[in-house]
């Protein structure tokens, strides 16, 4: 992992959950993706993607900010 790519997704998870972001995403990448933080590669993230849906979907029903952060975190692997 580059520090720049986990830097870049706490900053986009951060427009959404503000200052719970770096530990949302902490917790998505240890529980669903079975790694810690600083091994996060551009290959994780179509995984993290739906998993970062699934998981802000339980928290609103706004699918256009739902679908809006999936697709952020997927433009990463670009």
């Amino acid at each position: 992992m580059t520090v720049s790519l986990y830097e870049d997704i706490i900053l986009i998870t951060e427009d959404y959950l503000g200052p719970a972001a770096q530990r949302f995403i902490d917790r998505q990448i240890t529980f669903h993706l079975d790694k810690k933080p600083e091994q996060i590669n551009k290959a994780d993230l179509p995984k993290l993607a739906e998993w970062v849906k699934v998981s802000l979907a339980l928290l609103t029903e706004d699918r256009a900010l739902v679908d809006g952060f999936s697709e952020r975190i997927n433009a990463l692997t670009r």
